[in-house]
């Protein structure tokens, strides 16, 4: 038997940053993906957004690879927006992703991170939010392909 605790922060939006996930029904997507990640045998801690983006904070199974989980997350929830009449105006996720590994010791502060985001996104756009989070990381960004579809 391995012993695994496989925590990630991880961030979609959707395509090309449109605001397409209405504030009054974004709780309904956030269950759907917390019903979502418990049948993948995965653990979601937190998570929030704003029209444009969603952060999850999450513990993968140990037998998920992160490509395939954001990969059915999306096809998944973009199935479940379309057949959501309060979502009319979503049209896709985009391509890209962030997913950015924490230690148990980080849990606390990536939680509140995320359940402050209304607050955090008063002074910060979302695309200065995510290049802060990649520069803090020490993750290279491509200005040619940055947020692009």
């Amino acid at each position: 038997m391995s012993y695994t605790k496989l925590l990630f922060h991880i961030v979609i939006r959707t395509k090309y940053s449109r605001r397409t996930i209405p504030n009054e029904y974004a709780d309904e997507l956030y269950r759907y993906i917390w019903g979502y990640i418990k049948n993948k045998k995965s653990v979601l801690y937190r998570i929030n957004g704003m029209p444009e983006h969603l952060h999850m904070f999450v513990q993968l199974h140990a037998t998920i690879a992160m490509s395939d989980f954001i990969r059915d997350l999306k096809t998944s929830t973009h199935a479940w927006l379309d057949a959501s009449p309060n979502f009319p105006d979503f049209e896709s996720w985009g391509k890209k992703y962030c997913a950015i590994s924490y230690c148990i010791r980080d849990k606390a502060m990536i939680v509140n991170y995320i359940k402050n985001q209304r607050e955090h996104h008063a002074g910060e756009s979302f695309k200065e939010e995510f290049i802060r989070l990649l520069a803090e990381n020490e993750i290279e960004v491509d200005e040619q392909y940055f947020l692009e579809e």
